[in-house]
Order: C-alpha cells, then structure tokens, then sequence
C-alpha cells in the first residue's frame, strides 16, 4: 500500500538527469524546469554520479545558474544497490511528490527507489541506439520493463509512442508530450560567432551540422554531400564532438574538402554558430524529435534532414524544410545546391518553419502539459488533465 503524496502547497518534482554531460536530453530538463510554473511546481534538479573520479555533472550548474536547486546522489557503480538506498532517503527526506526520469539508470533505480513512498514516478524516454552493443541493449530492454513500475510514461514524439504501445505491461500508462525547446533561449539573442560571420561576410554558402559525432547521426554523409555540391563558394561547420571526429576529419580531407570544413568540437555557444548558417543538415538515421532542427526553426534556419519518423513532425517537404532518404549524399547535395541557389525558397521554408515551431513545439506549451500530468499523478487535477491541448492542429499557423 503507497501512501499518498503531499495535497497541499506546490509539486515537488525532482528531474533526476545524468552525470555524463550536456547533451539533448540534459538541455531538455532545463527547457522545462524554466517554462514549468513555479508557483504549482517547485523543482530540484539531481544526478546520480556513479564515477567518484568524475568532475561534478554540469547539469547541477545550469540548474543552479537558472535559479533552482540541484542535488547530487553519490554512489560508485552503474547500478548500486547504495543508490536506491540514498535515492529512497532523498525522496523521504525530502518530500518529493514525482520523481522525473530520463535515461536508463535513472528509470532503473527510480522504479525502486519510489516503492514504499508516496513518490509518483514518471519517466520521459527520449529515445534508444540502433547500433548499441549488446550491453547497452540489455540495459534499455531492462528500462523498458523499469516503465512497468512508473505511475506514468510520457514519450516525446509518436514514434516513441508507437513502439511504447506494443508493450502490454504499459496499457494506460502512456500519455504522448511532443517535445519542446526553449524559444527564449534561441532567440535571445543575435550573436553569431565570428568565425560563421567571416565566412559570410566573404561570399559562402554556410551549411552546418550541430550533435554528436556517433555512427547513428551518419555525418558522413553530410561530408560527401557537401563535398559534390557545386556551389563557387561554400563552408560547413560541425559542432560537436564524438568518437568518430577523428574518422570523419580525415574523409573530408580526402575529399578535398578539408579546408572548407571546421570541426569546433562541443561548444557551449552552439547557437551562436547555429544563427548564422544558411542551411542546417541532420542526415541521423534515428532520432526522436531532434532538438538541434526545433531550435534551427526558432532561429531562421532552413532545414534539411533524413526522412526518418523522428523529423517527420518538423520538416513537411518543401514546406518546412526538405528531406532525404537515410545515406544518399546525392539527394542531399541536389537539396543544398537548390537552397544555395534560391534565397527566397529558403525565406519561404524559414518563414513556415519558424511559425510551426511557435505554435506546436514551444518549451512553455510542453511545461503546461507536464504540469497538467504532475496535477494528476498527485491527485490534485482532473483525470484527463494531462491531455488537454496535446492533440493540436498540424497546420503551420496557431
């Protein structure tokens, strides 16, 4: 028998992130925890740190520089029993009324720590590898089975969806929350970094690529595209870093194209490259709905990604942005030798997606849905709280 969780005064939620850096997910607590409303919602931010070597996790620091607080959870392992015993006393300690996961071992030991509490648990899967290891593959089924426990899963895009509902132990759990982006953050400013304003400011053609650099993101294919544009005057930027950097600088160079392709490596300024490109390319073969492509709207970009169920809610061909089948650089290069070559198509793309992005897949419209949710997992809303306003319309004005 659980007890029941707190009826008076704001929700206290805890978003439990990971230790391992600022990536996708990590950047997309903080696009919540902004826009949720502080007066219904008080949030902590914490991570289990599992490396006692390890620096301490860089999501505890954005969450503090925004104005909240973090927590950290010291257990040596990647799934110590020591952590669900100092998570449960965490949530005991400290009242929380819905522990939020976001990745494997935060489900994993979420589902365990919560038993015995008053603690909701909800659980946010942004997505799993096609081309883990065998380990890594047990451990996302082992998640998997973990959203069994949870009071409640909320998946960030259909295609999550569709997979979560083929699982029978997780009938009536699963409530859909597209994702959003934090709009704000993209458009607060102008700032464009000076090497992507050199390169502008001499005549090219600024095409950039803004994630990691993984085997599944297929930057390859980007690189050979780019390499066969004929376009007089052309740079790419790649914004990232990864194990296969090394790999990927050495095919540009064999492609003659090494002097016109920089690899920053990560960049906490990531956006301000982003404002300056002239197209942005995602060539993953799998995504959820992929937060580089939601801030490109937001900025002005114009788009170009893999026709994959993940950018299919983001870029409507040749309304949005444009698409291609996963792998072919020769699709990719006809798509940016006609972006280079039409400013206004790009204008009339910009100016779609950027409304699109406003009205379906702002951070604030998915802070309310959550919000609504955490008021039914405590109790404190009505039943069907959580799904108002999640169907909306799929035209590109409000």
């Amino acid at each position: 028998m659980r007890d029941e969780p707190r009826s008076t005064g704001p929700i206290r939620v805890l978003q439990l992130g990971s230790p391992n850096g600022m990536f996708g997910a990590e950047r997309w607590i903080l696009a919540l925890i902004r826009h949720l409303p502080r007066e219904r919602v008080e949030t902590l931010v914490g991570v289990i740190k599992d490396d006692p070597r390890a620096a301490r996790p860089p999501l505890l620091g954005h969450a503090e520089a925004l104005g909240f607080e973090s927590v950290l959870v010291e257990a040596p392992g990647r799934l110590s029993r020591d952590a669900v015993g100092a998570l449960r006393a965490l949530i005991v300690e400290r009242r929380i009324d819905v522990l939020h996961t976001h990745f494997y071992k935060s489900t994993i030991l979420g589902a365990l720590a919560v038993r015995g509490t008053a603690c909701r648990l909800l659980a946010t899967p942004h997505g799993w590898n096609t081309d883990a290891g065998l380990k890594l593959q047990a451990y996302e089924w082992a998640e998997r089975v973990a959203f069994g426990w949870a009071d409640a899963v909320a998946p960030l895009s259909e295609d999550l969806e569709r997979g979560l509902a083929r699982l029978p132990w997780l009938r009536g759990k699963v409530t859909l929350i597209p994702n959003g982006v934090d709009l704000t953050e993209v458009t607060g400013s102008a700032h464009v970094a000076d090497e992507v304003r050199t390169a502008k400011a001499e005549g090219a053609f600024v095409v950039g690529y803004v994630g990691q650099l993984i085997g599944r993101k297929r930057v390859d294919t980007l690189i050979d595209a780019f390499a066969a544009i004929d376009v007089p005057a052309r740079r790419l930027f790649v914004v990232g870093d990864g194990p296969d950097r090394a790999a990927l600088e050495a095919r540009a160079a064999a492609a003659g194209v090494g002097g016109q392709v920089t690899f920053t490596g990560f960049r906490e300024d990531r956006l301000s490259f982003l404002r300056g490109f002239d197209a942005i390319v995602l060539p993953s073969l799998l995504e959820g709905i992929p937060r580089c492509l939601m801030e490109a709207m937001a900025a002005g970009v114009a788009m170009v990604a893999t026709d994959i169920d993940g950018t299919r809610d983001l870029v409507l061909h040749d309304r949005t942005g444009l698409s291609f089948p996963p792998g072919r650089a020769d699709v990719l290069a006809r798509h940016l030798e006609a972006l280079a070559a039409d400013a206004d198509r790009r204008a009339r793309l910009v100016d779609a997606a950027r409304r699109r992005v406003h009205a379906r897949f702002s951070g604030a419209t998915m802070a309310e849905r959550y919000a609504a949710l955490f008021d039914r997992l405590t109790g404190r809303g009505t039943p069907d709280a959580a799904g108002a306003g999640a169907d909306l319309p799929g035209g590109l004005t409000p």
